[in-house]
């Protein structure tokens, strides 16, 4: 994905969620521009940290049905907001204590969402092939969080 387009799907998320602060909208927006503007992807969605039950929930996403709740630490989703850093699995089998919502997914980005030191959740992107997101990648879902990020 060129640099041009970057500056498009975050420029675009920034117009269609405007000054919107409802948190299930905006996500919802943000999954379907993912959806649309990332090839060769399977799941693409939020899921929410509760910070009661110290656990993410699956939250607005795009794909197959998935995993309603993910243990605190556990799997890349929760391994990426406990260090508080984007993780690229290359090859999810090779990744310890992966969860396999569907079987199809073979590799996957996570991004955490942190607004204020105040964790929010993660953005999870999965695909149906292996070593399939780049450094590139990061950068633009870095980019498009925090565009997300500021309107919540």
């Amino acid at each position: 994905m060129s640099h041009e387009i970057k500056h498009m799907v975050s420029k675009q998320l920034a117009a269609i969620i405007g000054k919107e602060t409802n948190l299930i909208a905006n996500l919802s927006n943000a999954s379907a521009l993912i959806w649309e503007h990332f090839p060769n992807i399977n799941w693409a969605g939020f899921y929410l940290w509760d910070k009661i039950d110290r656990e993410l929930v699956l939250g607005p996403f795009q794909g197959k049905v998935a995993c309603i709740r993910i243990a605190e630490g556990a799997g890349v989703c929760g391994t990426a907001l406990e260090k508080e850093q984007t993780l690229i699995v290359d090859d999810v089998d090779l990744f310890p204590g992966h969860i396999a919502c569907d079987a199809n997914s073979q590799s996957e980005i996570v991004v955490p969402l942190i607004k204020d030191g105040v964790k929010i959740g993660v953005l999870d992107i999965d695909a149906p092939v292996k070593n399939r997101f780049t450094k590139a990648d990061q950068l633009i879902l870095e980019e498009f969080t925090n565009v997300l990020m500021e309107r919540i």
